[in-house]
């Protein structure tokens, strides 16, 4: 790996490091593409604007989730791309060339 790549995960991992930036990455993982608008995301976890957009600039410049504007509201959404890499980069070398024993990794559902 990269020192490049080495930097993008210690930085995605380190913004997910955190229990109201996770649970936000986590609710936009749960809505999906279709994302959710910022003030949406605050009366759900009750965090106040500003603590908020603090988070979700943390987030974004972790390339975890990205934004676009609908009318007045902005949208956030995950990276479905970004989070796929970092899964990637985590497991790649899993188990020292023996893939088999990763199985259970790569067979994760959602309801694990």
């Amino acid at each position: 790996m990269s020192s490049a790549d080495t930097e993008k995960t210690v930085e995605q991992l380190s913004a997910l490091a955190q229990t109201t930036r996770l649970a936000v990455f986590r609710m936009l993982v749960q809505a999906g593409p279709t994302g959710m608008a910022a003030g949406q995301i605050g009366e759900r976890l009750g965090v106040a604007k500003n603590t908020l957009s603090s988070h979700l600039s943390v987030l974004q410049h972790a390339g975890l989730i990205g934004r676009r504007r609908d009318g007045r509201n902005l949208i956030y959404g995950v990276r479905i791309d970004e989070v796929a890499g970092l899964i990637r980069v985590l497991v790649q070398d899993c188990c020292g060339g023996h893939p088999e024993v990763c199985a259970p990794i790569r067979d994760l559902t959602p309801t694990d």
